[in-house]
């Protein structure tokens, strides 16, 4: 079985997988992470483990880790089952790098659009010819809401609501007008481009907001939350069978 934990910018995942099937998952804060970690390699026979994380981990973080089992740490230079394009390869993030390795062994020989809806909006895009090419990188829904409020000086910090008006007739139903539609917008926009320059376009949405904005994008996507975890299973399989 192996062992995936994935340090995000607001949360950590960790989960269990047995060959490519998800077996258990547990999101929850970064100060539990050993805990938790604990607790899966107690409960499961675990094998291998890969960390992933968009934040920059000490040396000491990563040996007390390292001496409850060895792990993988993704980075620019892991082996992935993808012909990296980006210009600035040492910059891509890991994420991003999960998701595109997932896409190239789940959607193998295809046009394939990812958008990762956390705390940014990521886009990313391989070719037919397991090519990454790059994308796109913008606020996510909290971060949008969050700033109307952090810029301004009257405007109120709200929570994400789900709409259907597209007017706003109060302050704060303009302001979850802007955001949400603004969004799903945007997604709508990138697709509609992917689109016309790539025929038979894959489109998957994942992320924290998945399901929030996938009910509202009347677009054909494939909504999968557990994308990058996916990815980093496939990431560590493929390091492990010698690429």
């Amino acid at each position: 079985m192996n062992l995936i934990v994935d340090i995000g910018n607001t949360r950590v995942k960790a989960a269990v997988f047995e060959n490519d099937s998800l077996v258990e998952l547990k999101a929850f804060d970064e100060e539990e992470i050993f805990k938790k970690i604990d607790f899966f390699l107690s409960k499961y026979a675990i094998n291998a483990a890969i960390l992933s994380s968009v934040k920059i981990l000490s040396e000491e973080f990563r040996q007390s880790l390292d001496l409850k089992i060895p792990f993988l740490v993704l980075n620019a230079e892991t082996k992935v089952p993808f012909q990296n394009n980006y210009a600035t390869p040492t910059t891509l993030g890991v994420d991003r790098i999960a998701l595109i390795a997932n896409a190239a062994i789940k959607y193998s020989n295809k046009n394939v659009l990812v958008i990762d809806a956390g705390t940014c909006i990521t886009y990313d895009f391989i070719n037919t010819n397991n090519e990454y090419l790059g994308g796109a990188i913008s606020p996510g829904v909290q971060m949008r809401y969050q700033s109307l409020n952090t810029f301004t000086s009257k405007l109120p910090l709200l929570e994400k609501q789900e709409i259907d008006f597209t007017i706003g007739n109060s302050t704060e139903n303009s302001i979850h007008s802007g955001v949400v539609k603004g969004i799903v917008g945007e997604i709508s926009s990138f697709i509609k481009d992917y689109e016309i320059e790539n025929k038979d376009l894959t489109v998957v949405l994942t992320g924290g907001d998945t399901y929030f904005l996938a009910k509202q994008l009347k677009s054909s996507i494939f909504a999968n939350p557990n994308f990058v975890l996916e990815g980093l299973n496939t990431i560590l399989i493929y390091n492990r069978e010698g690429c």
